[in-house]
């Protein structure tokens, strides 16, 4: 009966991936000649020089192939993550699928914004987070963890407030120790020991000083000049998503393994952290937007594969649809 339904025939297909794969490249080729996207985010943000000074010096069509490829490596790690951890205990290719339709439903996406390689050492260094699972020596993980959120806060320096959330997971995960600590403290200043060096060698103190400066700068908030209505439409749809998977889990959950329960439970409270922190600096908006997407990924599509109801199908429909839809209205927005 699972086979029957719609639900069940994409997300247990063998070809649902490359079948994406195709609709995508078709979509970002179709929002490359049909809209004139360029960099969107509030005046009141500003990147960094170094991240200026790269996008000023490339063309945009050098921009957007080097975000598409950003993007399929990051769905490729998806898969990798999931054969690795467990967390679909089906098919391992659905969150990837999610992934890329999530992004091509945004072309504003897809040019790449600094929150886009911070979302690269964001999954990355959830994979060694996760890796740290009741070990009894974690502190090497740990450091490699840091070390990537160190890097990504290099380019979008507000990721420092994930920091908190990481030491939290670390505990949950059993792998909080005094060596383990100070291991993530060296492993998260590890990065600007480089820039440092860097930016002593070439005397430009400020490279290295603007990260710093940039992390705990808040802007006020002010929803309508801030968060255009594609964003809101995005987010409410994102969260419609989260909201679903967390009731699924709420009834489901039991059937998991304690350790992918582990890693679900920390995938919710990364999302609604991430849901949160958009809500009170919709300046950040473009680039929490990349990061978001990981972990929702894996949750509906954790969702999807595991449920086989008529509800669940009515649902996934309804989703599909209203996917179309934003792509539609998203692009419609640029033209």
């Amino acid at each position: 009966m699972r086979n029957n339904r719609l639900q069940g025939i994409v997300t247990a297909g063998r070809w649902t991936l490359p079948a994406v794969i195709f609709i995508c490249i078709i979509c970002w080729i179709a929002t490359g000649f049909m809209s004139n996207i360029n960099y969107l985010g509030s005046a009141n943000y500003a990147p960094l020089g170094i991240w200026s000074e790269i996008v000023q010096t490339t063309p945009l069509w050098t921009n957007k192939i080097a975000g598409f490829v950003l993007y399929a490596a990051m769905g490729y790690f998806l898969i990798e993550m999931n054969n690795v951890f467990g967390i679909i205990r089906m098919r391992a290719s659905v969150q990837t699928s999610l992934y890329f339709l999530f992004i091509t439903a945004c072309p504003s996406l897809h040019l790449l914004y600094p929150g886009d390689i911070a979302s690269v050492t964001f999954l990355i260094s959830l994979f060694f987070l996760f890796k740290c699972y009741h070990l009894r020596y974690p502190a090497s993980n740990l450091f490699l963890s840091f070390a990537f959120m160190g890097m990504g806060t290099l380019f979008f320096p507000q990721l420092v407030f994930f920091i908190p959330l990481w030491l939290a997971g670390a505990i949950k995960f059993q792998a909080f120790t005094l060596r383990s600590f100070c291991a993530a403290l060296v492993g998260f200043t590890f990065p600007y020991w480089f820039l440092f060096g860097h930016a002593f060698f070439y005397q430009k103190m400020e490279l290295f000083y603007q990260p710093f400066t940039e992390m705990f700068n808040f802007y006020p908030i002010d929803y309508k000049t801030q968060m255009p209505l594609w964003e809101i439409l995005t987010l409410a749809y994102l969260f419609i998503l989260y909201i679903t998977s967390i009731i699924h889990y709420a009834q489901k959950g039991y059937q998991d393994k304690i350790q992918v329960r582990s890693y679900l439970d920390f995938l919710f409270i990364v999302s609604l952290y991430t849901f949160a922190f958009i809500g009170l600096q919709p300046d950040f908006a473009m680039n929490l937007l990349p990061i978001l997407l990981v972990p929702i990924s894996f949750l509906t599509a954790h969702f999807f594969v595991l449920t086989n109801t008529k509800g669940s199908n009515l649902f996934f429909i309804c989703a599909t649809i209203g996917l179309i839809l934003l792509f539609a209205f998203n692009l419609w927005i640029l033209l």
